[in-house]
């Protein structure tokens, strides 16, 4: 998984609530910000939206989601999953 803000290890859950910047575990790239992050049943952190166009690349799965690696490196990151954000028309990753 990518690095938590503040760095450090631990859950996702232990730094609920920190602000910060969720990079690619394997290079440094911004990925995600935690002003895109939201809470969701998954147990992994819930992002509406990538910081850079490029912060990944998506391989379609299946209908409705998207497999999500690094766009700088390829390391594999999840999945995006269409229309199932937040918010109608919002995507969760």
């Amino acid at each position: 998984p990518s690095p938590l803000p503040g760095g450090g290890g631990g859950t996702h859950q232990e730094h609920a609530g920190e602000r910060g910047i969720y990079a690619c575990a394997r290079c440094g790239y911004e990925l995600f910000s935690s002003r895109a992050k939201y809470e969701h049943s998954s147990p992994w952190p819930a992002f509406t939206e990538t910081i850079h166009e490029d912060s990944v690349a998506k391989r379609k799965e299946r209908p409705g989601a998207f497999k999500v690696s690094c766009g700088k490196c390829g390391n594999g990151l999840g999945h995006e999953f269409i229309n199932d954000g937040p918010k109608r028309g919002q995507s969760r990753f």
